[in-house]
């Protein structure tokens, strides 16, 4: 038996996500990305003496909202812990957290591979705390504090309102594992809680990692793998780490419960700090914070807010709309093409070709146009789903060709008005009346003796070049299957 046969990953996922609020999650100090360090501080950043905390309703909200999201249950009552530690990223020394009364337990997050085939992972709890401040630690040479001659910290990110995502030990390949952040990702972008810049720091992942022999259901001892900032350095550090354990043991090896850190350039884990003993973080209920009591009214009222998720959407595209896998995954991509899209279909419900047109139309041509003025489809407002939706009719249809339904969207976008009005203001609708074009083929078999003389010699393109002179004398209008259908009977009879 391989290597490979006999041993099976197990992986958790631990996700931290800064939440889009204006302010900090205890104080009215802003939270902003970026800015000259140490400046977005006041005395409850500080814990000066003093300074109370008070609580940031609308990150509550996010919380239970993201929650609801997964089918979490939403208990009542909730709280908030001190988790002590002694670290210069915090001021305090220690960390306003949530213990055992979290703000949602369980859930399940759903998620789609490459394939489209459906995976799942469920969730032990999502839980709200502050974040702490950043380190930088200068002299390494790699930005470690290993062999580091001094560090530096900024405060600024210090309060900043940060929920966490337990994830159950579900998965089992590092595929798995991107692809349930992603939709995690995405489900916070829909849900609009959290910019999720992995770049910026406002979403970062930690994951635990263990090897059993493939069949049996006991957990191995596990790693934490630190450091990733991007989903493909979660694939990478998986892969390596899986390889590295089932190696450890393959030799003979224990291996040791401790956490590792990324070498994105390396590409190889390394070991940080033991683990073989769990950290003491003498949690107990913050006395500056009242417990939290959530109204069952209010929680009902949020429910209502959630069934836009790129699940949902993707569950829909697929089921009716003969939408290809890559199609619908590049759409979810974006939550604001995806509700584009999905409002325009609501004109032809249920019409699969009516769908795969619009779907071609948004991804090719709309979004050729939006690349090159800069900006997203929900950073304009001339195109809307009804006039896009009315574009695709005309085209497909057969009212206009396909040239003259590309010049309309230009105009469309421009702000030249919907589609039927342009149309009909300049007289734009495809002829499609045989004597109306036959006149235009006879007079382009009259003017190019050549190309008629090389599709007579059996040089099929010249009838494509002849297409073209119609097209071009019809002024764009001329059903061109019609025009070289009436070409090749013309030319058969002289």
């Amino acid at each position: 038996m391989s290597d490979g046969a006999r041993y099976e990953a197990v992986i958790g996922i631990e996700c931290h996500v800064e939440l889009k609020t204006s302010s900090k999650m205890f104080c009215g100090c802003r939270n902003e990305f970026g800015g000259e360090p140490n400046r977005q501080l006041c005395p409850v950043c500080l814990a000066l003496p003093g300074a109370l905390p008070v609580p940031n309703r609308l990150a509550i909200e996010h919380v239970v909202r993201a929650g609801l999201a997964f089918g979490a249950q939403i208990p009542v009552a909730s709280k908030f812990d001190r988790k002590n530690y002694f670290y210069p990223d915090m001021p305090k020394n220690y960390q306003i957290s949530q213990y055992d009364l979290p703000l949602t337990t369980g859930g399940v997050v759903r998620y789609r591979r490459a394939d489209g085939s459906e995976g799942s992972c469920r969730l032990t709890r999502i839980h709200l705390e502050e974040d702490t401040g950043k380190s930088t630690h200068l002299g390494s040479g790699d930005g470690r504090i290993a062999g580091s001659t001094h560090s530096l910290v900024d405060f600024n990110r210090a309060g900043v309102p940060l929920m966490e995502c337990v994830g159950e030990p579900d998965i089992r390949t590092p595929e798995d594992a991107v692809a349930f952040l992603e939709f995690l990702r995405l489900t916070f972008l829909y849900l609009g809680i959290s910019d999720v810049k992995m770049e910026e720091g406002s979403l970062r992942c930690d994951a635990n990692v263990s090897i059993r022999p493939a069949g049996t259901s006991a957990f191995g001892t596990k790693t934490e793998i630190k450091n990733m900032n991007s989903f493909r350095s979660v694939a990478r550090a998986l892969e390596y780490e899986i390889a590295r354990q089932r190696r450890v043991l393959a030799e003979g090896g224990r291996i040791v419960q401790e956490t590792r850190g990324w070498d994105e350039s390396e590409g190889v884990t390394h070991s940080m700090r033991s683990k073989e003993q769990a950290h003491d973080y003498r949690y107990f209920p913050d006395p500056d914070l009242v417990p939290l009591t959530l109204d069952g009214a209010w929680i009902e009222g949020l429910r209502g807010s959630v069934g836009f998720t790129p699940i949902a959407a993707y569950d829909r595209l697929q089921r009716g709309g003969g939408l290809s896998v890559a199609q619908v995954r590049q759409i979810v991509e974006d939550p604001a093409l995806t509700r584009f899209l999905l409002e325009t279909l609501e004109r032809k419900p249920g019409d699969d070709a009516f769908a795969q047109a619009t779907a071609n139309w948004l991804l090719s041509d709309v979004a050729r146009i939006l690349g090159r003025e800069g900006i997203s489809i929900d950073g304009q407002e001339l195109l809307t789903p009804a006039n896009l939706g009315e574009l695709v009719e005309l085209a497909s249809g057969g009212t206009v060709t396909s040239k003259t339904a590309k010049e309309l969207l230009e105009r469309m976008m421009a702000g030249g008005g919907s589609p039927k009005e342009i149309v009909a203001r300049e007289g734009l609708a495809q002829l499609s009346d045989p004597s109306a074009i036959a006149s235009v083929v006879d007079e382009v078999i009259a003017a190019n003796d050549k190309s008629v003389a090389d599709y007579k010699a059996g040089k099929e393109n010249a009838i494509k070049a002849l297409v073209g002179q119609v097209m071009k004398v019809s002024k764009g209008k001329a059903n061109p299957q019609l025009a070289e259908s009436l070409l090749r009977e013309r030319l058969a009879q002289s």
